[in-house]
């Protein structure tokens, strides 16, 4: 095999060869630090809120450790995904792209069949896997982010126009939000909706498109929150929580008696008392009300903190990204943990409507864990890829360009020393 000369010039049009090793930038470094803290820190607070809970409860044996035990064995199984994905080519994310979504789909497709499915609180949103149990929506928030990057990298610009949107893209994201609203889970929904407007804005889409689909999604959502009178009890109770306290507003006011009562540094860690049956879903949806009351307004800006620096990385990577395929995909990535930390935070401190998001990493949820850690390890691979600009195509030369180039190149020749 004949050597390579690493001391070879490269010809016009040529792409530099990629480094041997991929070293992890800022970004990424940033990127890792702040996922392991908010898993930490998460499996902690999990472990803090759903204790006493859980020893008084025989649907989990009377076992104080029941979800931290389930919580370290998918932040394990998050983690082997996640270390994989670093060292593995970021080209291949693109080949997963369509497997993942269908496999997707027809888990959410299984759920909407009778008995199949497990049902918890009047929603069927798990599938039950031996001893385990997955959430099938959570999984495909990662199959629609990559098909819809995959579309729109493979098409080299985005949508114009309406028509244009719906075919394909539109009718993929309307079969899978279609899908999870049978459960029903307004949440998830409005979670890809966000995620997907982020890709086509990092897409380049028109504004007068993007502003369209706010549109569309404004009445969308109207509608759905006026079907079901539960959604429209979250909407009084966020509009006015203390007039309604004993009823729709429960939580939310639970949640800022909690946060209220931290103070500055907190009641101490494990100390809380709207925790014991006074707060409900306090290691899920709620653990950030939890946070505030035992490690006050202190761990409340360290987690807020936190989310920032991941954004922030994430969002950098995006924009250093030179594939269209991986850029988008960042971009998309960022924003759905992003998006969804914001949702959460503004429902706990009553800044938005309730609706049923986890906070990434934090709350108790075994495939919101696994998903999270896995758009860690898409977003650090995209990164460590070589930064270079892919060289432009060579324009074929016409007999005038040759002749005329002709002469450049004998000008570079050295003259033949005469005797």
């Amino acid at each position: 095999m004949r050597p390579t000369n690493p001391l070879r010039l490269i010809r016009p049009g040529e792409r530099p060869p990629a480094p041997a090793s991929r070293e992890l930038p800022i970004e990424g470094q940033v990127l890792l630090i702040a996922t392991f803290f908010l898993t930490v820190f998460g499996l902690i607070m999990v472990y803090s809120a759903s204790s006493a809970h859980a020893m008084t409860n025989p649907a989990f044996n009377y076992d104080s450790l029941y979800f931290i035990k389930n919580g370290l064995l998918f932040t394990a199984a998050g983690v082997v995904l996640l270390v994989g994905l670093i060292f593995m080519p970021a080209a291949w994310i693109r080949k997963v792209a369509l497997p993942v979504f269908g496999l997707s789909v027809l888990a959410l497709i299984a759920l909407a069949i009778p008995g199949v499915g497990l049902t918890i609180n009047g929603a069927t949103r798990w599938l039950p896997l031996g001893p385990v149990s997955i959430q099938p929506s959570e999984f495909a928030k990662l199959g629609i982010l990559l098909v819809v990057a995959a579309i729109l990298a493979t098409r080299g610009r985005p949508p114009d126009t309406v028509r244009q949107l719906l075919f394909p893209i539109g009718a993929l994201v309307a079969v899978v939000c279609g899908l999870i609203m049978l459960q029903p889970d307004l949440g998830t929904t409005l979670a890809i909706c966000i995620m997907v407007f982020a890709v086509l804005i990092a897409a380049g889409a028109r504004t007068v498109l993007l502003a369209q689909i706010v549109a569309a999604g404004l009445v969308l959502g109207a509608i759905a929150i006026w079907a079901a009178p539960y959604r429209r009890d979250r909407i009084f109770a966020f509009l006015d929580p203390w007039g309604q306290s004993q009823d729709g507003a429960y939580q939310v006011v639970q949640a800022m008696i909690a946060i209220g009562s931290g103070g500055i540094f907190g009641q101490g860690l494990g100390s809380s008392v709207q925790k014991v049956n006074f707060l409900p879903e306090a290691h899920t949806d709620m653990i950030f009300a939890v946070i505030g009351e035992e490690l006050g307004l202190v761990g409340a800006v360290f987690t807020i903190g936190l989310f920032a620096a991941f954004a922030w990385a994430g969002f950098t990577i995006a924009v250093r990204a030179t594939d269209p395929f991986q850029r988008l995909v960042a971009a998309g990535a960022t924003a759905l943990v992003a998006g969804q930390a914001v949702i959460n935070l503004g429902a706990v401190m009553g800044i938005l409507p309730l609706t049923g998001i986890p906070l990434p990493l934090i709350s108790h949820g075994s495939s919101s864990r696994v998903v999270v850690l896995i758009l860690v390890g898409l977003l650090v691979a995209i990164s460590r890829e070589p930064q270079i600009a892919p060289a432009r195509p060579r324009r074929a030369r016409s007999d005038a360009d040759g002749e005329a180039a002709a002469p450049s190149l004998r000008r570079r020749r050295r003259a033949p020393v005469e005797a």
